[in-house]
């Protein structure tokens, strides 16, 4: 039987299609997560408490910024005052098994977008499905970006902040080994995400949700809270804070101009 255009599927044909999709992005995730599984020690050891470490990159490159322009000196450490325990049996094989899942879901980061690309393209123009292999680069170079970004700037900064931080001289930090490894995650993660922002303003303007004027009218409540979190996670200096305000405020002017291009084009084919 020929096998039906996917423009003249029903919403059940497509709901079929979709669980598909699913289906081989987890069983993607899954082949990622026992590659993850196989070099653990290199992933916890190297990756995971590096940030844990005084000699770690991120605080060295800080550091020495500071002691070059005269800034605050918190960078320049020689341990972070916490330990990390497990106060769980099964504590330990938990953060094995859900960072290798969270390991595989960044390793098949491509295939995924290759299979929701496959799943939306019917409803796209044919010069766009022809673009496909930029899109796929594009958007898995931005999460991977974003993702590293998170990693060597936004997770050093927060542990040196939180950990620093302190009510009485009374209370030692003793940092439960999921509520690390999750800030770790979870702020890899969600950064590898918001640098998918282009991406998704490029959707949104496509189907009218966002326009340009929209971005633009909510720009400057945009920079406060860029600022705001900028503040919050790096040390009293303008230096530390421009480094984490640039790339995010340089993102949302790009997500501007695509929404612009994007709208320009959309209401030209439709008059």
């Amino acid at each position: 039987m020929a096998k039906k255009n996917q423009g003249e599927m029903s919403f059940l044909d497509h709901l079929e299609v979709l669980r598909w999709v699913l289906i081989r992005s987890t069983i993607a995730i899954l082949v990622g997560a026992v590659v993850a599984y196989n070099y653990s020690d290199f992933i916890f050891d190297t990756i995971i408490f590096g940030p844990k470490s005084a000699d770690f990159i991120t605080y060295q490159f800080f550091c020495e910024l500071a002691t070059t322009y005269n800034l605050d000196q918190s960078f320049c450490i020689t341990e972070l005052p916490f330990t990390i325990q497990n106060r769980t049996m099964e504590g330990q094989f938990s953060m094995l098994i859900w960072t290798s899942i969270t390991a595989g879901f960044i390793i098949a980061f491509p295939f995924i977008l290759w299979e929701l690309w496959k799943f939306v393209g019917p409803a796209l123009y044919e010069k766009e499905k022809k673009n496909i292999k930029y899109f796929i680069f594009l958007a898995s170079l931005l999460f991977f970006i974003g993702v590293s970004f998170g990693y060597f700037v936004l997770v050093p900064l927060s542990i040196n902040f939180l950990s620093n931080l302190t009510i009485s001289s009374m209370v030692q930090n003793q940092i439960d080994i999921d509520s690390y490894i999750g800030l770790v995650k979870s702020t890899s993660l969600a950064t590898g995400l918001v640098f998918e922002l282009p991406i998704i303003i490029y959707f949104l303007s496509r189907i009218g949700l966002v326009t340009p004027k929209f971005l633009r009218d909510y720009r400057k409540y945009a920079y406060v809270i860029i600022l705001i979190i900028a503040a919050i996670v790096t040390p009293p200096d303008v230096i530390s804070q421009m480094i984490v305000t640039i790339p995010l405020i340089i993102l949302y002017e790009i997500s501007i101009f695509i929404s612009k291009i994007v709208t320009k084009n959309r209401d030209a084919k439709l008059a």
